[in-house]
């Protein structure tokens, strides 16, 4: 996995800190999808291709949805391709206009979460 170079500590302290079984395969998860993406990105087919097919190739113990966010949030913030990799995600996962608005911000959704309503009829 391509690490930017300015993120290496700051990934490897966090790393380190997540040694419990969960936190431990948020990073293992990631690492593992990185990999995957990078060795088919010469492949000719488009980012969003690889990174839906090697996303599930990458979950071989069902990783929970929290578990994918997270890896997305990892990402995003410490891979070489993490910018376009959380920009792809946001649209992937949302339902309304979420995602443009987590790409506007620089946000990551974490697809785990939902909201639960009734939604205002006005609106």
């Amino acid at each position: 996995m391509k690490i930017l170079e300015h993120k290496k500590v700051e990934y490897e302290a966090a790393r380190e800190l997540n040694d419990d079984p969960y936190g431990r395969r948020c990073f293992t998860y990631a690492e593992d999808w990185a990999n995957l993406m990078e060795a088919s990105f010469d492949s000719g087919m488009p980012f969003e291709v690889i990174a839906k097919r090697t996303s599930r190739e990458a979950d071989y113990d069902g990783i929970t949805g929290f578990m994918y966010g997270m890896a997305v949030s990892i990402l995003s913030d410490v891979w070489v391709h993490g910018e376009q990799l959380r920009r792809w995600h946001n649209l992937d996962v949302q339902v309304g206009d979420e995602g443009e608005r987590a790409n506007a911000s620089g946000g990551v959704i974490n697809p785990a979460l939902m909201t639960i309503g009734v939604p205002n009829k006005a609106d």
